[in-house]
């Protein structure tokens, strides 16, 4: 028997970009009676600094399939993956629709366009400057890296990484359905994603688990001129990356989501379909009435990968410091491995 909640409860949901909305969507799918509020701190949806801070990568495969983007929500199609540890490279082929360069922002739009459709109320330029201030039974917080919610309640746990990347006009090595992986010896990986094809953009950036204090605008002008990687710099971005599950995935009657709960896959920083399942599930959760499931069903989705990966990335802050070759031999391994077991 499922449990909903009668009569109209209400759900504040902290941040509107992809965990945020998808959560909204998520509440209101599965009870439309709820009165869910979205608080997003900037002026406009999707259209803000915030809202092309990764490159912008999305798969769509199996239970996802609901998060297609629409044509103007993204760039390219992906069916091409280079991924390079060392001296060897491994090539992965995919089917047509299932892998994407978004626009993520106008992505975003096409999500809080469907909220709109199911009554979700969004108020923008609403920075919650504490929780104290909102009044609904549930609270999600979909605020990102570093989430303000935990912040606020001191329990911002998790291991973080770095990030910096860049977005070039007329380059050079714009190739429409490849994405490349470049992984290095300090565990850390580049990445060179094509994005607007009509300006010949790629976005190209590095990214760290852990904070090693280098300078990675350098590193990643230096990795440009060695591949000769041309172009005009139109973009930058960059900041904090969570890696893997950001506990606790519930306090109380706030749920956490995206960047601020799940994080992102240890190994490639991947986390637009992590934020959109994070916000699919808690929606439901909180629609049908046991939202203290929220992190039980998390965990069966995303454990088995959370744990090898959070040991791997220990295990390579020894290896880094030892002989970087290690961290490369044991990325071949890890990689071999993965791909048996997937």
């Amino acid at each position: 028997m499922i449990f909903t909640y009668g009569g109209n409860i209400k759900v504040d949901i902290v941040g509107g970009s992809i965990s945020g909305l998808s959560t909204a969507i998520s509440l209101k799918e599965h009870n439309e009676s709820i009165t869910v509020i979205v608080h997003e701190k900037h002026k406009k949806i999707g259209y803000n600094h915030e809202g092309r801070r990764c490159g912008e990568a999305h798969s769509v495969e199996s239970e996802w399939k609901k998060w297609r983007p629409e044509k103007k929500s993204y760039f390219n199609e992906i069916t091409k993956g280079e991924v390079i540890i060392g001296s060897k490279k491994r090539v992965y082929h995919r089917e047509p629709g299932v892998g994407y360069v978004l626009n993520r922002q106008e992505f975003i739009c096409q999500l809080a366009g469907k909220t709109e459709k199911l009554g979700v109320i969004i108020q923008t330029d609403d920075k919650i400057k504490t929780i104290n201030d909102l009044d609904g039974k549930f609270i999600v917080d979909a605020s990102g890296c570093p989430s303000t919610v935990k912040r606020e309640l001191d329990i911002n746990r998790g291991i973080k990484g770095v990030t910096y990347q860049q977005t070039l006009e007329d380059s050079n090595y714009f190739i429409s359905d490849t994405l490349k992986v470049i992984y290095t010896g300090n565990f850390g990986y580049y990445w060179i994603f094509p994005r607007d094809p009509k300006k010949k953009e790629i976005n190209i950036g590095i990214g760290f688990s852990g904070n090693f204090g280098y300078n990675l605008k350098n590193m990643l002008e230096k990795f440009k001129e060695g591949r000769k990687i041309e172009g005009k710099v139109n973009y930058v971005a960059g900041g904090l990356i969570p890696v893997g599950l950001q506990r606790p995935l519930i306090h109380n009657n706030i749920l956490f989501v995206g960047d601020a709960g799940v994080g992102t896959f240890p190994f490639t920083g991947q986390g637009i379909y992590r934020a959109l399942i994070s916000g699919n599930v808690a929606g439901k959760c909180i629609a049908r009435g046991y939202p203290k499931k929220y992190p039980h069903i998390i965990n069966q989705k995303f454990i088995k990968w959370d744990l090898i990966g959070k040991t791997f990335i220990r295990a390579n802050y020894i290896f880094r410091r030892i002989n970087p070759k290690l961290v490369l031999a044991s990325l071949n391994y890890f990689t071999d491995v993965s791909n048996m077991i997937r």
